[in-house]
Order: C-alpha cells, then structure tokens, then sequence
C-alpha cells in the first residue's frame, strides 16, 4: 500500500513507474482553467492560470479511465469527465450549495432531494447560504487530518473544481436542461467542497432544513403550542427513519473463499438510488501510476471512487440504520426564549441572519439560532414537530457537520490490498456517514462493517439523559432527545474517535471472514443468519425484531448459494437478476385460494361497487413469482401488494407471528380473512381495468421508461415485493409505470482468479449522461433491460484492446 497520504506540507517526493502511451485516436485539449490556489481552500479562490493536466481513455458505453500524475491532476479529469457527461445536473447542485436557487428559479418551487430535505428553494437557501456565510466549510478545511480532510482530499477537490471550468470554458453546452442558463457558470474549490459537505449532512442537519430555516423564538405574550405527543412523536421518528420509505437503499454481499470455486472472494454491490437528480452514480476508473488503480461509482460530484473495486479488494455500501443525529431538549430562561441554562448557566443563542436574492423579489432575510449543541430545530420533516415554547426549545446535533473525511476514507479503499486494508481506511479516517461497507477480497476474505460517524449515545446515557419525549422515541426509533440543561449529559469521546462525540471505530457492529456478510438496509443483526452480530447500541439498529421483506429474501438467496458453494461471478450475475418475489412465494398461493373461494367470484371494491375477480384467481395462480419483463401476473400481484399492505396493518397481515428464533421465516401464512383482503384484490383488478390492461399482461409492457422514441422495459420490483433488484417507479393511471425515480443503479459484480486483473461484471442502469441527445443517455438502460452486463476493462491490455478507446489529452494552458 501506499505511504505517500500527506496532510500538509510539502509532499515527500514520488517516483513514477511509468508513463503511458496513448493508443488510438488522440486528441489535444488545451484550456484556461479557473483553479483554486493552494494556499487559497479556505476563501472562495478565484480563476487562475495553472498546469494540471490528464490522460482519459474512453472504452465502450464512455467509460473514462483516468491517468494522472497526483491527486490535483487526478481531480482535474474527474471534474473534466464529470462535467462531459452531467454538466446540468452537476451545475444545478452548485446553485443549491452557493444558496441560490431562488434567484434563478424563484422561491416557492421544490428544489429536489438530491442534497437537503428542503422544500422550497427559499428554504434551501437560507440553509446553504447559512452554511457559506458562516464559513462553516472554510473551518473544516483548515482542519489538520486525520480530524479534517488531508492535503490529498483538498488537492482532489481543487483539481476537480479545475477540471470542470476547464469543460465549460472549451465546449459548448448541449443539454436542453441548461443549455446557455445563466446559473451555469465557473465554480471553485469551496464549491466543490461545499457540495461535499451537503452529501455528509444527509442524514442529519440536511434532513431537517425546514425546521432550521423555520426556527422562530415565541412572541412575547404568545400562546405556547401544545408539547410533542411522546407516542405520536415515536410513530414519526419510524416513519421518518423507516428504509422501506427512503430514496436510497442497497444490497450488497460479500463471499468468503470457503464458498468460491476458486478460494477467492466475492462482492455483489446493488445500491438504490435515484435514477434522476444529483444523487446518480458515474462510472470511471482512477489511476496515479505506482500508488493506486481503483474502478467503480462515483456520486455525482465528488472526486473519488465511492463504490468500486482494485486488483485485489471490492466493496459496496448500504444505508445503514445508524441514526447520524440526535436532539437536546433545552430548557430556556422565562425572561428570554433566546437564552438557555445548561447547570444553571445563562448561554445566549447564536444568531445567523441571512439574506437571499430572489427571482423578481424583493430579497428574503431569516434568522437562523444556533446554540452549544447545533442549531434549534423545530421538527424533523412535516411528521415530527418540535415547538419553540417560552420555556422549551430543541437542538440538534449532527457531528457529520464537523466530518469532511468521506474523501479519505475513499482514497483508502482506492489504496487498500485486503479487506484488512478497508477496515484500516475506516478506523483511520472515520468518514462515512450513513452507510455500512461490505468488502470481499482475492485473498477470501469477507466483510460488513457499520463504521459510520454517529453521535456516541449509549444505552445508558439514553436511559439517565433521555426527556420524556426521549424516553419514548430512542427505543422505538434510535432518535435521542437528551436534557440539554444537564451538563453531565454530555456525549463524551471514545479514544479511538478521530473526534470527540462519537463513537469510534472498535464499536461498530462488524463480521470479518462468514461464509457471507449480506445487508439490504436492515440492522447489522442478521448479516449472517448463522452468526448474529449483537451487543450493539440502540442507535447502531435493531436486535431481535422483524426484517424487510427484502431482508428476508436476500439471507434465503444467499445463504442458499453458500451452501450451494463453488460460486463464481456469474453466479452473482444471476442472483441480481433473479427478480424473485419473497412476498410471493410467502402469499400469492394462498391469495389465489382466497381469491377462488370468494363468493360468486366477486369482490366489493373500496368505492363499494362489486368487481369480478374470477380471472385474477387464474392469472395469480399461474404466475412464475417474478418480476420480470416477461412476467404475467406480477403486475397483477404488485398493483394488489401495495393496496393490501397499506390497508392492513402489520400484525394482522400474517396468520404466524414474527419470532426473533426464526426470524428469516417469520411472519408469514397470509391472513386472506383480514378486513381489507377482498377489497384490495377488486381494486387492483378495477385499477388495471380502467387503465386498459390486460390482467395476464407482461410487467415489460407497462413497467417501462422512455429515453427519446424508444420505450424500454424494466423489470424488478418495489420494496414491499422483497425482490434484490429494487424498483419503484412512477404509477401513472391508464398507462403504467412509466418512469423509474429510484432502484438498481451502479451494480458490480466482482471476483478474482490467479491473474492479476479483476474478473468485474458492471451496470449502469441509467447510463453515463443524463443529456438527452447523448448516445449514452440510455445505452447501458438498454443492457438493463434486457439483463445484460459490462465487462469492465481495468488491466492496460484490455483498456487498450477495446475497439472503441478514444483518448483525451487534457491540459490547463498556462
């Protein structure tokens, strides 16, 4: 492995094993480019003259593999690539970051979920320009590591911002989505950085914008809303943490050799994420000759591999269940709602006023109030309030706020050997978030790990600190609400903790070398079913309580294949398109049964018309149990799945309760008698009849997209089904699913043999480019659609062999 990650100073110097030769047709890039200097991360630096350059070698599906000399250079041809394929959707989030997206597209219209829960522009603005005009990111920067980003990290972000104003300078934009718009336009390295900071907020501050930007003291005189119902607010924080609801999930397993045809580990990574917006995956290849060569998915925007393999190690995330957050109720001095006692001591509250343009507007000014703990918040999404009474206010705090490290932590699975070297990366750099990692190696070795940066909230502080509202909310739903007036109460530090507050690295749940380490966004209890993972704190997950239908499912497929063993990648290509149905095999026999035994073969719909459902009896009973394109039935089946689960509550839609000592295969035995059985089944076949569509029909002809003139089936299934390749898309009356909004989208398939170069299987469901005239808009979407795989090319020889190489010289013109 590498030693060469500096901090600062000057960087040791670093030989160069080789330079390599450009093949094929070759083009000569010169630019101006806008960098940041080096001595300028911590203000808004300003376009100057420089020298960073990069070789990109396009193969099939435009794939780049980038070469450069160092981590500045390695930046400036990620920003290049990045912006060749995704400029609007790159520069849009640029706008969120600087906090000015009421000024180009006024305040009152939703700015997307791609960084901030924000529900207006106006509301991301204020939130965002809070965050610049505090220098909030600036600090972070000046940071030394391994607390803040190391000089590697920032050199990537400068390259980066340098890359993509080289782009722009060069070529002409021709997306429709921003072609000649105003907005897009040169960034820097705090906007880069800045973005970098949204990503890691995610889970915490990022969640709650409204109810920061919305924060108002009581009005003197005022009547004080009503306190939190304890047991309401639990139901919310569930709902709001709950996976089964977000816009990003994952699969992702790992192999030990004891398993493998050949010894050797495996990793199947199949993360669900938004197939529009700012949160898609780009592919690329990043290599700096004699230190590291890594492949894999990059989130738009940021500068390093995120999910991704090298010659010896792959791994893969999964939104963990960590909950990255926590709230501290304070109590407020009577005279003042802007003052609050910790210990009987007055502490004044912070305010951060902040002024947005806004498009034909006079400009908006808001007060932000923050305190010792993170800003005062007054709910957690539209379901979870949390009033600012005269007596009472709350807090929250979010230590990812203070945690830029999720570059570093990238660059060291880029360098590891082993999954030794991805723990490695973990413990030293301590920067994720919100996601657990699963990791394989050719050594075979297996992984799961949930070092992710939480707030340190054990057991015990939850139970001597929690408020009444805390009482209630931390076991049902892992969200804190600690006594901020106590100074006792206090999170403390772990000493491994690379910052005070949070737990460190020897406490996360972690399973090194089972036969397999699945997880499909449930707790890191049943990783494997065989070895539980317990003795976790109640914010890591869950011990001892039902899984997702997609858990369920993916520990029966997985688990079946390591006692299948002599596995290799194809049997991994197999299991993400396998397109099984858990819920199915667990209901639709006895559904069909039910069905058939209704009397007259009719059933009463919700708007209490009686439907005849004696054909949907046969089509269930006939149905494969799977979601793919070909499938009839399974449109049936899913359109009727979703009506009954949202009807019937959990513990009344199974005949056999879940049961922690058989939790892979409890519930289950369907209760066709629950109120709500018969009507779900007639809506469903109203619902379909309605629209047009035959009740046998194929899920290819009415699951679909469309890119340009050309319709594309899609298979996989939503969430509630269980099935691995995990779709939701956009139900559309009398047509269909006619978009995806998020499922299956980087997926890597990887193992090894005795040679050195990965045997790697990759997809991209959505394609490279999100513009529309691109030729790789949806090329890889058709490989999805018909359940086809890219063979990635990361040794020389086969980067070099692929008949479509077209190299790129890019270069900043002094």
């Amino acid at each position: 492995m590498s030693t060469t990650r500096t901090t600062g100073g000057v960087r040791p110097p670093r030989t160069r094993t080789r330079r390599l030769s450009a093949v094929g047709v070759t083009l000569l890039t010169a630019v101006a480019l806008l960098p940041a200097g080096a001595g300028a991360a911590t203000r808004d630096a300003r376009p100057s003259d420089g020298g960073l350059h990069a070789t990109i070698r396009y193969t099939q599906y435009r794939i780049p593999h980038i070469v450069a000399d160092d981590h500045a250079d390695l930046g400036f041809g990620t920003g290049w690539a990045q912006a060749a394929d995704q400029v609007c959707t790159l520069a849009d989030g640029y706008v969120t970051v600087r906090g000015e997206r009421s000024r180009h597209f006024g305040p009152g219209a939703a700015p997307g979920s791609a960084l901030s829960s924000a529900s207006t522009n106006l509301s991301s603005d204020l939130f965002f320009r809070g965050v610049r005009e505090s220098g909030t990111v600036e600090k972070l920067l000046k940071l030394p590591a391994p607390a803040g980003a190391s000089r590697d990290a920032k050199d990537l972000m400068r390259g980066f911002a340098a890359g993509y104003n080289a782009w722009l300078k060069q070529n002409r934009v021709t997306d429709p989505a921003c072609a000649k718009a105003s907005w897009v336009k040169p960034i820097t390295t705090l906007d880069v950085a800045r973005h970098g900071f949204a990503v890691q907020v995610l889970g915490g501050q990022g969640r709650a914008v409204d109810g920061i930007t919305g924060a108002r003291p009581p009005a003197a005189g005022a009547p004080d809303p009503a306190a939190p119902d304890p047991r309401r607010a639990a139901d919310a924080a569930r709902e709001l943490l709950d996976p089964q609801g977000a816009d990003m999930g994952s699969n992702a397993v790992a192999f030990s050799g004891r398993t493998t045809a050949d010894g050797k580990g495996l990793l199947l990574g199949n993360p669900h994420y938004p197939w529009q917006g700012g949160r898609r995956f780009w592919q690329s290849q990043q290599t700096i000759p004699g230190e590291f060569n890594v492949s894999g998915g990059s989130l738009l925007g940021t500068s390093q591999v995120n999910i991704g393999f090298n010659a010896d190690v792959a791994w893969s995330h999964t939104v963990a269940t960590g909950v990255p957050f926590n709230v501290h109720q304070l109590t407020l001095d009577p005279a003042d709602p802007t003052v609050y006692l910790v210990d009987g001591e007055r502490h004044t509250m912070t305010k951060r006023t902040v002024t947005v343009a806004v498009k034909g507007g006079a400009p908006v000014t808001r007060t932000q109030w923050w305190t010792r703990y993170g800003p005062v918040v007054t709910g957690l999404g539209a379901q979870l309030p949390l009033p600012w009474t005269s007596t009472t206010a709350y807090a929250l705090n979010d230590p990812n706020a203070v945690n830029l490290r999720g570059a570093d932590t990238g660059l060291g699975f880029a360098e590891a050997r082993s999954t030794a070297g991805i723990l490695k990366s973990l413990r030293e750099t301590q920067g994720l978030p919100w996601v657990n990692t699963v990791a394989a190696d050719r050594r075979g070795h297996s992984l799961l790990s949930q070092s992710q940066v939480l707030p340190r909230i054990t057991d015990d502080l939850a139970r001597r600190c929690g408020t009444a509202l805390g009482k209630v909310t931390y076991p049902a739903a892992g969200v804190a609400v600690l006594d901020g007036s106590r100074g006792d109460c206090a999170l403390g530090s772990d000493k491994d903790a690379v910052q005070p507050g949070v737990f460190g690295p020897a406490k996360a749940p972690t399973l090194k070398d089972a036969p397999y380490a699945v997880n499909s966004n449930d707790s890191a209890w049943l990783t494997n079913a065989d070895r539980p993972i317990t003795g976790y704190e109640r914010i890591f997950g869950t011990i001892g309580t039902q899984r997702s239908m997609r858990t369920r499912g993916g520990i029966e497929d997985v688990a079946a294949l390591a006692e299948k063993g002599d596995l290799t990648v194809r049997d991994l290509q197999r299991q993400q398109f396998a397109n099984r149905v858990p819920a199915a095999d667990l209901a639709a026999g006895d559904a069909a049964k039910a069905c058939a035994a209704l009397p007259g073969g009719t059933a009463t719909g919700s708007d209490g018309s009686r439907v005849d459902v004696g054909e949907a009896c046969r089509v269930l009973g006939r149905w494969d149990h799977r979601m793919d394109t070909g499938s009839r039935g399974a449109l049936l089946f899913d359109r009727f799945w979703r009506k009954l689960t949202a009807a019937v509550p959990g513990d009344r839609l199974w005949k056999a309760p879940f049961s922690a000592a058989d939790p892979v295969r409890t519930p289950h035995t369907l209760n066709t008698s629950a109120p709500g059985f018969a009507t779900a089944l007639a809506d469903a076949v109203r619902e379909l009849d309605t629209a047009g569509i035959a009740l046998d029909a194929p899920l290819g002809e009415h699951q679909y997209v469309v890119r340009g003139k050309h319709r594309i089936p899609v298979h996989g299934g939503t969430e509630s089904l269980g099935v691995w390749n995990k779709v939701e898309a956009v139900w559309e009356a009398g047509r269909g699913y006619t978009e995806v909004a998020h499922g299956s989208s980087h997926v890597q398939a990887v193992g090894w043999d005795d040679g050195r170069c990965p045997k790697a299987r990759t997809l991209l469901t959505y394609s490279q480019s999100s513009n529309p005239d691109s030729p790789h808009h949806s090329d890889q979407t058709r490989l999805y659609a018909k359940e086809r795989w890219v063979t990635s090319r990361f040794c020389e020889k086969d980067i070099l062999g692929d008949p479509a190489l077209k190299v790129v010289k890019v270069r900043e013109r002094r």
